[in-house]
């Protein structure tokens, strides 16, 4: 069995469009629970205010009944696919985090863009208090975010070293070491 090709960069884009597209109507959905209470703050649910395991991983934002159960659901959301085909590669299930991590930010931005009690003006710390970290404009996590999913898409599009790499007209390449050195 051959190693799996480069990711075409055309299907990695049209999969990030519908990412968008799920963020844009999951931002709009929220924006009609929450309205202007953003981070659950006004729903009738429970909330953890200060943990020490909340500062570590989450940023030190309450944790609430609302998004214990938002966030699992769109994990599962994003790794149905394999989880139905049974095929659970690492790259594919690398392409669902990079994908969540891209949701999460976009959907998280369009819901103070879109937000009429929010827009571009009030995107900022004395605003959007349950950011409580912020680096160029932009909470922390839409950066390290954003990086790390990055990394992720620009590892899919790398060719796999020491493997055979089809080129056309040439045949197959060997790029690495030769098996038996």
């Amino acid at each position: 069995m051959s190693p799996p090709a480069p990711a075409s960069p055309r299907r990695t884009a049209i999969y990030l469009a519908w990412v968008l597209a799920m963020a844009l109507c999951f931002a709009n959905a929220e924006i009609q629970i929450e309205g202007a209470a953003g981070w659950a703050a006004a729903l009738p649910t429970w909330r953890i205010e200060h943990h020490w395991l909340l500062d570590i991983f989450w940023g030190g934002r309450a944790m609430t009944g609302y998004h214990a159960w938002v966030f699992p659901f769109m994990a599962m959301a994003f790794f149905a696919p394999l989880a139905f085909n049974g095929s659970w590669r690492g790259r594919d299930a690398l392409l669902a985090l990079a994908g969540l991590t891209v949701f999460w930010i976009a959907e998280d931005f369009l819901w103070f863009m879109l937000n009429p009690a929010y827009g571009w003006a009030r995107f900022d710390p004395a605003h959007a208090t349950w950011h409580r970290h912020w680096l160029l404009g932009a909470p922390v996590e839409y950066w390290l975010g954003l990086a790390g999913a990055a990394a992720i898409l620009m590892a899919r599009h790398r060719p796999p070293s020491g493997r055979a790499l089809r080129t056309a007209g040439v045949g197959t390449v060997r790029i690495g070491r030769r098996q038996g050195r």
